[in-house]
This record gives C-alpha cells, structure tokens and sequence, in this order.
C-alpha cells in the first residue's frame, strides 16, 4: 500500500513488538508451567530456547514482514506463489484467537473494578469466579468493554495508537511487576519459592519439560500468528533489525521471569509450599491468586496494582492480534482503516459471544471435554500455530533460502551476527522441535499422554 503506516522509530517498534509478545501467556501461563516443571529447570530451558529457537523464528517473521512491506496474508505470496495458503492460515490465527482473548481480557477488567471497589474477599470466594462465568450478561459485557478499548486503540493507527499506547503502558508494567514482586519476596515462607524457581537441578531434565518450554515459548513470543509480519512491514529499513529482537526477548522473556518471581513465591507462602496451588489455566489467576490477595496486608491495594498489570499485559496483545486482521484486510481489499476496524470489532464481538456464554447457557457444546473458549484454544495455540511455524521454516530455509533473511537483516545492521545458528535452526533444528510440539499436543488432547 502506498500510504502505508509506520512506527516512528525503533523504540517504538520494539515497545510494540514487546507489547505483543507480552501477555497473559507471561502472566498466569509461564509461572504455573515453571511450578509444574522443576521451577529453576524450566527456567533455564526456556532461557536457552529463547535466545535461539525464539530468536530465529522471530527474525524470520519481521524480516519477512519489512522485506515485503505487507501483511501475512501476502507476504509469503509475493515471494512465492506456492506458498499463498501459507499467508491464509498464518492471518487464520489471529482471527481466531482474538474473539476469545478479548473474552478472558473483559474478565481481568471485571476482577479490576471487584478489587479496585473493596471487594477482595468476595474475590477469594471459593465459587466467585465459576458462578461470574456461568452468567450471560455480566461475562459479555465485560467481554464488549474489554473489545471496545482495544478497537479504540487500533482505530486511532499505528503511530498514533498503537506505538503511543505501547510506549506508556511497557514500562509501567514493568514497574509494577518489580514492585509486586519485592513485596511478595517479604512474605513468610516466600524464600522457598524463590530457591525452587531460580535453582535448576538436572535430574529434572526431560523431554516432557523441553517440550513444555518450547510450547510456552512459542505461545509466549507472538510467532507463528502473522503479528510479527504485520509489525515488521511497519518498520523502516533504517532501523536496526537484530537488534531490535534482541530487545523485544529481553523483554518477553524479563515480564515472564518477573511474573514466576512474582506468583511462585506468594503461592509458595500461601500454600505452605504445595505446589498444586499453582493449578493451571486461568484457575491460577482467578481463583488461587485472589486467595493470597486476601491473606495479605494491603492485599486489595496489591490485588488491584496485580490486576491493572494483566490488563495491560492482555490488552497490548489483543491490540496486536487486531492490528493484524485490519492489516490483513486493508491490505487483501484496499479498505480504509476506519471501517476495517469497525467491520473486524463487530465481527469479534460475534465469534466471541459464544466463548463467552460456554460455561453458561452454551456449556452443553464440548469437545472432549473442552469447553467452546478450550476449542478455540487448542485449535489456534496446539495446531495451527505449530504447523505455520513449520511451513514458515520450510519456506525460509529451503525455499526462498536463509540468505533472503540474513540480506534483510544486513540492509540496516551491515553484518548478521547470529547468522550461522540462523541457518542451522530455521532448516533442521526448528522444524523438528515443531513436528514434536505439534504431534505431543494432540496426543495429550487425545489422552494418549499429558504433558
């Protein structure tokens, strides 16, 4: 497109990127697997991946993006022909995620407004969160709200919305995730938390825990989803490309081992060291942190500083996701920002209305045993996103060939530092971690093991 946006300059690109790959997946998603898999050994595992499996696929996308100038939906077409359905799926993702992140954003904004108003105790309430989400008007509202602000965002474009939003929010929640985190630290009983989150210990190295830090990683960094594509073809040549993912990982990755720091050790503290306090999905988050809220002293002031951290955290990735299905279609139509955002929002609040209502009048629709909000999950997160990264190093590394990456990459930085263990983790190492991750989480949905 002729009159394409672009983000300012680097800080602002990175702070956005950043702001993608944070999320709840950071939040709630990393700790309860740190907890789950050996704490300090996952750690270090998810360390390891980051600066080489996430770092790959992550340069890939944005140097696929800036190269081409387009979205997803293109992108891969414009190179090869061949390779159109791959731009299909990849813009599929978003598509599907967004409806359903926006339902679980509207309920941190719902937890917000209960803390923000005194009601922390009502929060740790044993049914308080299953009887909010088997209703019909309170979830949905929430739902639409939560939509309404990400829209609004959007709308306003990408210098002037997103970049903006994302250079004020960023550093906040990191500020508030250090600070909830040293107060945590002082609890009693916290300290055991904190030597099992940051001590590895080998014994505890598997297959199951490699396979467990890659999964998050991938589901962590925004790859895979056309989010990356979409930003890199909003970032100018001038700008330093290697550099700037370096900074966006240090990022995802620093919000996700502060969020461990900041949840591990409070539960530990709480729980008296059970670890299954540390459940999984969004009980943690809802259910079992409200909890220690309400055990703490000034826990509905640090309850509602917590809850003003995911919103922001969930709110710069849906932001993200629906840049990219605007994108998708001002670049597939030619359409004006204005009514592709409006188009998108409203088709958004359709599919999500049933994600929404799936623990209320609509818990009679399941799939092996998944609610309609765990369909949508499983379907984008354990099989779509793997099989786009896959074919996505299939097309880097034997089709348009590793060197098409590192030239891009070269334009601004003049040389590409981390070329080598590029081209040896795009063609051979990557694809194989994702034929595993993709074949051990339908296995798991089938039963036939559990990760």
């Amino acid at each position: 497109m002729k009159d394409r946006s672009n983000f300012s300059n680097k800080l602002g690109f990175v702070l956005a990127a950043a702001g993608s790959a944070v999320g709840l997946g950071n939040i709630w998603r990393f700790p309860y697997l740190a907890a789950k898999y050996g704490g300090g050994t996952f750690l270090l595992i998810y360390l390891i991946l980051a600066v080489t499996f996430g770092f790959t696929l992550m340069i890939a996308e944005i140097a696929l993006g800036r190269k081409t100038g387009i979205s997803a939906i293109g992108a891969f077409k414009s190179l090869d022909r061949r390779f159109g359905f791959l731009g299909f799926l990849a813009s599929l993702v978003p598509v599907i995620i967004f409806p359903y992140y926006s339902v679980i954003g509207g309920w941190v904004i719902k937890y917000f407004a209960v803390f923000v108003s005194g009601g922390v105790q009502d929060a740790a309430g044993d049914t308080y969160f299953t009887d909010f989400i088997s209703g019909t008007m309170q979830p949905i509202g929430w739902f639409l709200l939560f939509l309404g602000l990400t829209a609004i965002v959007v709308l306003c474009g990408v210098e002037k919305g997103i970049e903006k939003v994302s250079k004020v929010m960023m550093p906040i929640l990191v500020v508030l995730t250090i600070i909830i985190a040293v107060y945590g630290l002082t609890l009693e009983g916290a300290m055991e938390g904190l030597v099992y989150y940051i001590q590895p210990h080998m014994a505890d190295v598997s297959a199951k825990t490699i396979l467990a830090a890659m999964g998050q990683l991938f589901y962590s960094m925004s790859l895979a989803m056309g989010i990356m594509i979409t930003y890199g073809s909003y970032m100018k040549k001038e700008n330093h490309l290697e550099s700037s993912v370096r900074q966006i990982e240090l990022f995802d990755t620093g919000i996700a081992f502060l969020a461990g720091l900041m949840i591990i050790p409070a539960v530990f503290a709480f729980s008296g060291g059970d670890r299954s306090a540390l459940s999984a999905g969004p009980g943690l988050m809802f259910m079992t942190l409200p909890k220690v809220f309400a055990s703490m002293k000034f826990g509905g002031v640090i309850g509602t500083i917590f809850f003003v951290l995911v919103f922001f955290a969930a709110l710069t990735s849906a932001i993200s996701l629906m840049e990219t299905i605007v994108s998708v279609f001002m670049d597939k139509f030619g359409w004006t920002r204005r009514f592709t955002g409006i188009l998108v929002a409203i088709l958004a609040a359709v599919m999500g209305i049933p994600s929404s209502l799936g623990f209320g009048s609509l818990s009679f629709i399941s799939w092996m045993g998944m609610s309609v909000l765990d369909i949508m999950d499983f379907v984008s997160n354990s099989v779509l996103m793997p099989i786009v990264a896959f074919f996505t190093c299939v097309f880097v590394g034997f089709i348009i060939k590793p060197k098409a990456i590192a030239d891009e990459v070269k334009i601004t930085d003049g040389k590409f530092k981390a070329e080598k263990m590029f081209n040896v983790v795009i063609k051979w190492v990557a694809p194989i971690f994702l034929v595993l991750i993709l074949t051990s989480s339908i296995a798991s949905a089938l039963g036939i093991f559990t990760l």
